[in-house]
């Protein structure tokens, strides 16, 4: 176990009047014991209890030879794991439970009577989650940095005038010869129209001169994950577009310029808005403005409207401004930025410039 982790977690349990805790999330507990365990349909519940006595429900179809220093109670597919956890739980005590444990197990365990009420305690791992830590941040920048390596080669393949989905295809190839982890999230690329889906899937369209060309993609790189958005032209570039291209990308960059400690999110989410409405373009903003990202490519918290929360340092989140006209073209711009004291660290580097491909 991460013991500075759990005991963030134990800390805020403890705050909140949840003596014990099921974390069945298997991201929240590679987080907190640095394993990666997928259990599929069975049962994985990682116990914690203010009074120390943590253990880890899992089946023996998932060997873990190293020590997470913590209990183990194991269960074969013979077995009700439910039960054998109940033995464990105060019955007499309040349960915090993470929003993906599935109904099956939760209502067994309230049949039960393993603790005298339920309430949702995935805010606790959630939130301590946000902050990232010196390790986490440098993954981050490593992942990152392939991706702006894999942008460029991505833009390289433009003038191919490959399908999107055979563009897509090639992305993996090239995290491969990067030595990056696979994708982070399914890739999007498209041509012109296609463009104005913010989350068009792609198929089999290819490139047409003046077409704009959204490029979103992201890899995992040890756990953690990236995520970017470039949009370039194919041979030329109307007035038109190339107006709307300038308006994301000034939004994107006093996005970026707002972020602070202390500042609210729902203000960083206006200083890009309000730029885009200002130039009649706010109704083709559709989104909110970014969202957090670390093992995850979305983790808890946003930049939205309604997201008043304050900043903190070490949290990682998108700026992502875009305008989507249908039928005609849509421009996304996004980095991801490390939040400090005094502004934040933008993790791409790749440029924002406005790019025709030939």
């Amino acid at each position: 176990m991460n013991r500075t982790r759990l005991d963030a977690v134990l800390a805020s349990m403890e705050k909140k009047g949840i003596p014990q805790m099921i974390v069945s999330d298997p991201c929240a507990i590679f987080y907190l014991t640095g394993k990666w365990i997928l259990p599929g349909e069975r049962m994985l519940a990682l116990y914690l209890d203010l009074k120390g006595k943590h253990r880890l429900f899992i089946n023996e179809l998932f060997p873990v030879e190293e020590d997470l220093g913590l209990d183990m109670v194991w269960y074969n597919d013979t077995q009700d794991p439910v039960p054998m956890l109940t033995k464990f739980t105060d019955h007499d005590g309040v349960m915090g439970v993470d929003k993906n444990w599935p109904a099956r197990f939760l209502l067994k365990l309230m049949k039960s009577g393993g603790a005298s009420d339920f309430v949702n305690g995935s805010e606790i791992v959630d939130k301590v989650r946000m902050c990232k830590d010196e390790m986490e941040k440098d993954l981050m920048r490593t992942s990152s940095k392939l991706n702006d390596s894999a942008m460029d080669r991505m833009i390289g393949l433009v003038p191919k005038k490959y399908t999107e989905k055979k563009m897509g295809k090639m992305l993996g190839d090239i995290w491969e010869e990067l030595g990056a982890d696979g994708h982070s999230f399914d890739p999007i690329v498209g041509y012109g129209a296609n463009a104005a889906d913010p989350h068009h899937v792609m198929d089999d369209s290819l490139v047409k001169e003046g077409d704009c060309v959204i490029i979103d993609i992201g890899c995992r790189f040890q756990s953690y994950c990236s995520d970017m958005t470039r949009t370039v032209f194919y041979r030329s570039v109307s007035d038109h577009a190339r107006e709307v291209y300038e308006i994301v990308r000034e939004a994107n960059m006093r996005g970026i310029e707002k972020v602070k400690a202390g500042v609210r999110f729902c203000d960083i989410d206006g200083a890009a808005r309000d730029y885009i409405t200002e130039k009649g373009y706010g109704k083709y903003f559709t989104h909110r403005l970014g969202h957090s990202i670390g093992i995850e490519d979305h983790e808890f918290g946003d930049v939205s409207p309604v997201n008043t929360d304050v900043v903190m340092p070490g949290q990682i989140f998108s700026i992502e401004p875009g305008i989507y006209l249908p039928g005609d073209i849509g421009v996304r711009i996004e980095d991801l930025v490390i939040a400090t004291e005094d502004g934040c660290e933008v993790l791409n580097g790749y440029t924002k410039d406005l790019i025709v491909v030939d």
